[in-house]
């Protein structure tokens, strides 16, 4: 009696290696290949309270670099004095080892030394270049000083680091992103080539080490308030964003207008926008995906 029964038909398997398989097409995926797809898996649903929250670092920090620019203009228009300038930077410098000193949770009296023989350095170094900086820009004109200055700062806006800090954290394992190095430059440069229009070597240090101050420490001095106790970093951001709408304001009204509509647009308008775009995301995830280790490759 002859037997009717016929070979089974092959079955098709996902493999990763192996060339084709015998009886399908090298581009066939079966009925089991979406089994394992999934939709959004790692769309993180933002609170709008939390991101405006989050957002109030960049609107601090904007305000901060303006006051920088505040104190440029009115050194150059001779408003504020070398005596002036040179206590605002002495109580800057102050004001920032006060609040590092409070804030850090671990910190030596070595630590401390080393910091303050830094600084010492630090203020001799520029110093002596202050000569070196005050004739730099001789034979170029003040157009050029300025619109190079502007797009030097537009561009240390766009590349700073507002998660971090400019330098190195005690204890951190990590340094500065690449980002944040080329922005920090880039503010150092624009510094130097405002200081070297003004009239006196003096008035050179004074401007730059206080700029220095602002775009070196000043973000390590916020980071380190806001590691300590958030809402006492709101309470600083805030007393700096009043400070700036009020010296604008008595500035020009026009200006004043523009910087507080950029407030509101970064702290509210923004935030909203990115929640509200959340529901249009759509992430897919399934076996055709790279393959991702479990476990740290360090280890």
């Amino acid at each position: 009696m002859k037997s009717d029964s016929s070979p089974a038909p092959w079955k098709w398997r996902k493999v990763a290696y192996g060339g084709m398989q015998a009886g399908f097409d090298d581009n066939y995926t079966g009925d089991s290949f979406l089994e394992d797809m999934v939709t959004n898996a790692n769309v993180v649903k933002r609170d709008l309270c939390k991101v405006i929250l989050d957002s109030v670092s960049i609107s601090q920090y904007l305000c901060t670099v303006i006051l920088v620019v505040l104190v440029w203009t009115y050194t150059l228009a001779s408003t504020i004095s070398l005596k002036s300038l040179l206590l605002l930077d002495i109580t800057m410098l102050v004001s920032g080892f006060v609040v590092l000193i409070l804030t850090a949770r671990m910190i030596s009296l070595k630590l401390f030394a080393q910091y303050a023989l830094n600084i010492l350095y630090f203020i001799t170094g520029l110093y002596a270049l202050s000569p070196i900086y005050h004739t730099l820009t001789k034979s170029i004109s003040s157009d050029s000083i300025w619109a190079l200055t502007t797009m030097l700062i537009v561009l240390h806006l766009f590349l700073h680091d507002y998660t971090g800090c400019t330098v190195k954290d005690p204890g951190s394992l990590t340094n500065p992103t690449l980002s944040s190095n080329i922005s920090l430059n880039m503010s150092i440069i624009a510094s130097v080539l405002i200081a070297s229009q003004l009239q006196s070597r003096q008035l050179v240090f004074a401007i730059v080490l206080f700029s220095l101050q602002v775009f070196l420490f000043a973000p390590f001095v916020a980071y380190c308030i806001k590691r300590y106790s958030f809402w006492l970093y709101l309470w600083f951001s805030l007393g700096v964003v009043g400070l700036t709408l009020v010296l604008v304001y008595r500035l020009q009204g026009f200006f004043f207008g523009m910087l507080l509509g950029l407030l509101v647009f970064i702290t509210f308008i923004c935030p909203y926008w990115l929640t509200r775009i959340q529901k249009y995301k759509f992430e897919i995830n399934g076996p055709w995906d790279e393959a991702k280790l479990c476990f740290d490759i360090n280890e």
